[in-house]
């Protein structure tokens, strides 16, 4: 059952700015996370983020403007490291649901609210796990490993590496062009590709950091 009433003017339009063309009902659900995000988070405090339409910039439109920049085959396995109150992962699962999405957080209450949230969505492409990412143990391993906010990327790295499928990417969201962080990775990982995200509506930098196994 997807959450009551959808917030006035979602953020449909942004979307064809950055490139991430959505399935039919993919608004509407995008629209009823971001009413789900704003109930939940009045009481588990899950953003910092308290305007629906600052939510909407902040949180959807800035997930999905990482999309256009993923591997694109059907299929694909994605966990999303750290995901707190959805971000990336649920937008990402909702404009792809034909990925197979994994949102992870350590935390009980977010944890609670990612379950929650993939039930009354309704997004059968998302498993919600509560663990510390040191402790996971998939049944598979993952083809992006995504996080946005997690940790420096040295640690997000080393905790990812064991998670990824051959061939699979590690992205890093971050905010400023990380060029310490870049500099402190240690072997094992390559950066491929950094990319600078325009997201309308938010007026700072956000970069995506692009990862392989060396």
């Amino acid at each position: 059952m997807i959450a009551d009433a959808p917030v006035e003017d979602p953020v449909d339009a942004r979307f064809t700015v950055i490139g991430a063309a959505l399935p039919q009902g993919a608004a509407a659900k995008l629209s009823a996370y971001l009413v789900l995000l704003a109930k939940w988070n009045r009481v588990y405090n899950l953003t910092a983020i308290r305007e629906p339409e600052k939510m909407a910039t902040h949180h959807v439109a800035d997930a999905l403007s990482v999309l256009p920049h993923l591997p694109q085959q059907a299929g694909l396995r994605l966990l999303d490291v750290g995901s707190g109150g959805g971000v990336p992962g649920l937008p990402l699962a909702i404009a792809r649901p034909d990925w197979h999405v994994t949102v992870l957080d350590s935390n009980q209450k977010k944890g609670a609210f990612l379950r929650q949230a993939a039930i009354e969505l309704a997004l059968t492409n998302v498993e919600a796990v509560t663990a510390r990412i040191e402790e996971y143990s998939p049944t598979a391993r993952f083809d992006v490993i995504i996080s946005r906010a997690f940790a420096e990327l040295a640690a997000f790295v080393e905790a990812s590496l064991p998670h990824l499928a051959p061939g699979g990417r590690i992205a890093a969201m971050k905010g400023v062009y990380p060029h310490d962080e870049i500099a402190g990775l240690q072997r094992g990982a390559r950066v491929v590709d950094t990319v600078r995200l325009t997201v309308p509506g938010v007026d700072a930098e956000r970069h995506l950091v692009l990862l392989e196994a060396a």
